[in-house]
């Protein structure tokens, strides 16, 4: 009895499963994703998948939007045909083989959640739902910095900067940085509001500022915004320029120098005085330089107050002395000053002394002494009238003055720790003496009649005048130290036999020198030898050449036989023979041949004949 029940109950346990596993498998499945998500402007494909028992086909699909906790239609699908139920989506929905709802052109209005329904007759009814989510990636920021400066003194927290993102959904957030460090809001120190605005495209554009106390350290920072948004399910950010933000803020120091360095400065130079604080903005200067009894002169009137030089031109001995710089802050009318020495290095009464002082003459000696007066120690150098250097030190000695010593030498002083600064001092060094005459043109070779210059050079100090013991044109011109003089003549013969005089006068003495005229007649004698000569060797040279051609032509007789005594008495007197003799037999075999051309014996050449009779 037990055995039958506890099989009657196993066999009720079966049936009941059966009808769930068939019930189960007859049920209409639909799937679709929890969340597609699309950009902004682009096409939006939701899929629908869905399974029939049997392998059966669908009666309709039909596609919801949620609308505040509503259903509203989009459309159907029925026998493959599309049927569109909502002017919101017309012209923008398509449905592909795979049952997959395509949206063109998303909007932002289209962030929606979607149902899709599907009807097997039999088989009932199933749907599934997605939720569509449009994003559009954010424009990058813009930064503005304050643009009128922040005071460190202000009362009020300062706006610092702005940011604006545009043209984003869904709406981004907005986050402030300093130096890379990211600033959190803080209570009566930063803050940091924002607006979101939705534009008429549905798309949001969030506005943010940073309002935040500045410090006279943040002239040098760096500041920016970020927008952060998310993106299928990550975040990302986008990030603004880097701006500075121009802080006001009160001088603490303040510093006065001297340009060039104030080591170099000498007289003539210009000089700058530069005022600098460290305040922002640049606070209003003012210059002073310290006279006697502590009492300050007011030379503002020289410097450019906006930028704090003093300007000093040409400066002189009496512009050195103390100076100072004054500054003003307008904010908070605190006064900073500075004060700064002035040198201004020089060289002055440069002096030169000979020693003796009394008139120098050839053969004496003299010593030059250089003085001058400087705060900084002097170096002292002699140059010549051409600039060459001849000593260092303070003191020339000059030995055995001639008049070629006279010139005038200079003292050179410089300061070599200061470059540029220098003086110099001539002094003339005369020597005086009679004159010296040092060259004349004599001997002179001269033809009679002939015109010709006489000249005469002479040195001397005091500067003498020249003189000539004949008359003719005088030309007298100086030449470095010397004095010279061109006499022009005509020879004539006294001239030639007595010369002409040269006198040399000053207040000290005369000089003078004789020059020698001497007649300079024509070697005509010698001319006419080497005319001869030129004429014989003419002659020679054309009578040879006429022998060969007529011994060429057959026309002379060599040989024995045509040999002639001259001493015979039958030879008449207007027979002439010339006698050749040569030494070489070789030139004699060449020239003497008989008329049919055969060469003599050389035994036959020892003397020759040329018969000029015919």
């Amino acid at each position: 009895m037990a055995g039958g029940r506890r099989a009657a109950a196993l066999a009720l346990r079966w049936g009941c499963c059966c009808l769930l596993l068939c019930c189960a498998a007859g049920k209409l499945e639909v799937s679709m994703p929890a969340v597609v998500e699309v950009a902004y402007g682009d096409t939006a494909r939701i899929e629908c998948n869905f399974s029939i028992p049997g392998n059966g086909s669908y009666a309709y699909i039909n596609w919801f939007y949620i609308d505040r906790h509503s259903r509203v239609k989009l459309c159907s699908v029925v026998g493959g045909e599309l049927l569109e139920e909502s002017a919101d989506y017309k012209g923008r929905l398509s449905v592909g083989n795979d049952n997959a709802l395509s949206v063109a052109r998303v909007a932002v209005q289209d962030a929606r959640t979607l149902v899709c329904q599907v009807g097997a007759g039999g088989h009932g009814a199933g749907e599934n739902r997605t939720e569509l989510r449009v994003y559009k990636i954010p424009e990058a920021p813009e930064i503005v910095a304050s643009r009128g400066g922040i005071s460190v003194q202000s009362r009020d927290i300062p706006q610092v900067a702005s940011c604006v993102s545009r043209n984003s959904f869904p709406p981004p957030n907005i986050t402030w940085h300093k130096n890379g460090e990211q600033l959190q809001a803080e209570e009566n120190k930063v803050k940091i509001p924002e607006i979101v605005t939705r534009e008429s495209s549905w798309l949001y554009t969030v506005s943010s500022s940073l309002f935040a106390y500045v410090t006279r350290e943040d002239r040098d920072s760096l500041y920016h915004c970020t927008v952060h948004y998310w993106l299928r399910g990550q975040r990302h950010a986008v990030e603004s320029q880097r701006v500075k933000v121009t802080v006001f803020y009160p001088a603490q120091h303040v510093t006065l120098r001297v340009l060039p360095s104030p080591a170099l400065v000498k007289e003539g130079d210009d000089v700058r005085l530069v005022c600098e604080a460290d305040g922002n903005p640049a606070p209003v200067f003012s210059f002073y330089k310290r006279e006697l009894e502590d009492s300050w002169q007011d030379v503002t009137s020289l410097a450019d107050t906006s930028t704090g030089v003093l300007n000093l031109q040409d400066v002189k001995k009496s512009s050195s002395g103390l100076y100072r710089c004054q500054t003003l802050d307008l904010d908070d009318m605190r006064q900073l000053e500075k004060d700064v020495e002035l040198v201004v290095n020089y060289i002055e009464g440069v002096s030169v002394k000979m020693d003796p002082s009394s008139p120098l003459r050839e053969g004496d000696s003299v010593r030059l002494s250089c003085n001058a007066d400087s705060p900084v120690d002097l170096d002292f150098q002699w140059r010549d009238a051409k600039g060459r250097k001849v000593a260092e030190g303070k003191q020339l000695l000059l030995s055995n003055l001639t008049f070629e010593t006279s010139s005038n030498f200079s003292c050179k002083v410089t300061a070599h720790s200061v470059p540029g600064l220098e003086k110099s001092k001539q002094v003339a060094v005369a020597v005086q003496g009679k004159p010296r005459i040092v060259s004349i043109s004599s001997p002179l070779y001269v033809r009679q009649d002939e015109v010709v210059n006489l000249t005469c050079k002479a040195i001397a100090f005091p500067r003498p005048s020249v003189q000539w013991n004949i008359n003719g044109t005088a030309h007298e011109y100086m030449e470095n130290q010397h004095i010279a003089s061109n006499l022009t003549v005509r020879v004539d013969h006294d001239l030639l036999r007595a010369g002409a005089m040269c006198r040399v006068t000053n207040a000290l003495g005369t000089s003078e020198k004789h020059i020698q005229l001497l007649d300079h007649k024509t070697p005509e004698s010698k001319g006419v030898i080497i005319v001869a000569i030129i004429v014989c060797i003419l002659v020679v040279a054309v009578l040879g050449s006429v022998i060969y051609f007529l011994h060429k032509k057959g026309k002379i007789p060599c040989g024995r036989a045509g040999k002639q005594d001259i001493t015979k008495p039958e030879a008449r007197k207007d027979k002439i023979v010339v006698e050749v003799k040569s030494d070489k037999l070789s030139e004699e075999a060449g020239l003497l041949q008989g008329a049919n051309g055969e060469k003599r014996p050389a035994a036959d050449q020892s003397e020759k004949y040329i018969d000029l009779r015919n």
